[in-house]
């Protein structure tokens, strides 16, 4: 029987914004972290893990007590000696940002060395949330024991939520991105895609083609495109929902992931689909015209509504 929490697994990294020289800040965030902030702001009371593999050294332990802080825990997450955490810089133009990453021997890649301690953490969950860019920084042994340890909490009871989030310089070649997203899919209740993504790996013509390729293989699809409406595709045909014009974006960084979160947050307080397309949209509305991807739990929570 599942629980009442939530748990997130995938790669949190230090995060470098803002001006370059002095003026560069640090903080902590991930796309399947960010997407946790935003449901634990969202969630009330439900008990939020992240789960991952960290370092043992003194950024790995300030990310964990960050974490902690927040209410969010690492489950039986291992710290890994002489490991480290990923770090990326964020550049923006405008309210556009670039990214450079310097994550190639992150600790979060041996995630699922353990896999006794990764089926631990997710054990007793309501919802397990997770993403392509997971998938991607693990190896195809350690993407197997993931998914078993997926398929494990889904079948104990848990909602089990995938954003395919496709990065094409994560994979080494576009057939193995495609083969590990569809075999996430196959162990998934709520799809989270973004079309440009799903353009990108699978060659879909349009938002209406991915809602219904995806449609075939999981009971609940949401298909984002930044400002164009979100398609839902929950055993019918897909509907539209308006997005909310934002006229002057501050800072992209992370609309997707809250959205996300906010969607999965309204879903589990028991609102219809449309319904947490909506509150999902004005939260990323609110995300992108503030700076960082992690907005103030306030904002989060004032976006979202009663």
């Amino acid at each position: 029987m599942a629980g009442n929490g939530v748990a997130s697994i995938g790669e949190c990294m230090l995060e470098l914004s803002g001006q370059a020289g002095p003026n560069w800040r640090m903080g902590f965030a991930g796309d399947t972290f960010n997407t946790l902030w935003a449901l634990h702001a969202l969630s009330g009371d439900r008990p939020a893990t992240y789960v991952s593999a960290f370092g043992d050294d003194p950024f790995s332990r300030d990310q964990i007590d960050f974490f902690a802080q927040n209410g969010i825990g690492i489950g039986a997450s291992p710290i890994i000696p002489g490991a480290r955490p990923g770090l990326y810089a964020i550049t923006l133009t405008g309210a556009e940002r670039s990214f450079t990453y310097w994550r190639g021997d992150a600790a979060a890649r041996q995630l699922a060395s353990n896999a006794t301690a990764l089926a631990k953490s997710l054990e007793n969950q309501a919802l397990v949330y997770f993403s392509g860019i997971t998938l991607a920084i693990l190896d195809d042994a350690a993407r197997k024991t993931l998914l078993a340890a997926v398929a494990k909490a889904r079948a104990a009871g848990s909602l089990v939520a995938f954003d395919p989030n496709y990065r094409p310089r994560l994979w080494r070649r576009c057939e193995e991105a495609q083969t590990a997203i569809l075999d996430a899919l196959a162990v998934t209740d709520i799809a989270l895609p973004t079309f440009p993504d799903e353009q990108m790996l699978f060659g879909d013509a349009a938002p209406q083609k991915t809602a219904e390729r995806l449609g075939k293989l999981v009971g609940e699809v949401v298909v984002k495109n930044g400002e164009q409406p979100a398609l839902i595709a929950a055993n019918g045909t897909p509907q539209p929902v308006p997005a909310v014009h934002v006229a002057a974006p501050v800072d992209t960084t992370g609309a997707g992931d809250s959205f996300n979160g906010a969607y999965l947050a309204a879903r589990l307080a028991g609102h219809a689909p449309t319904e947490a397309v909506l509150r999902a949209h004005r939260v990323a509305a609110a995300v992108v015209q503030v700076r960082g991807a992690l907005a103030p739990f306030e904002t989060l929570t004032s976006a979202f509504g009663d």
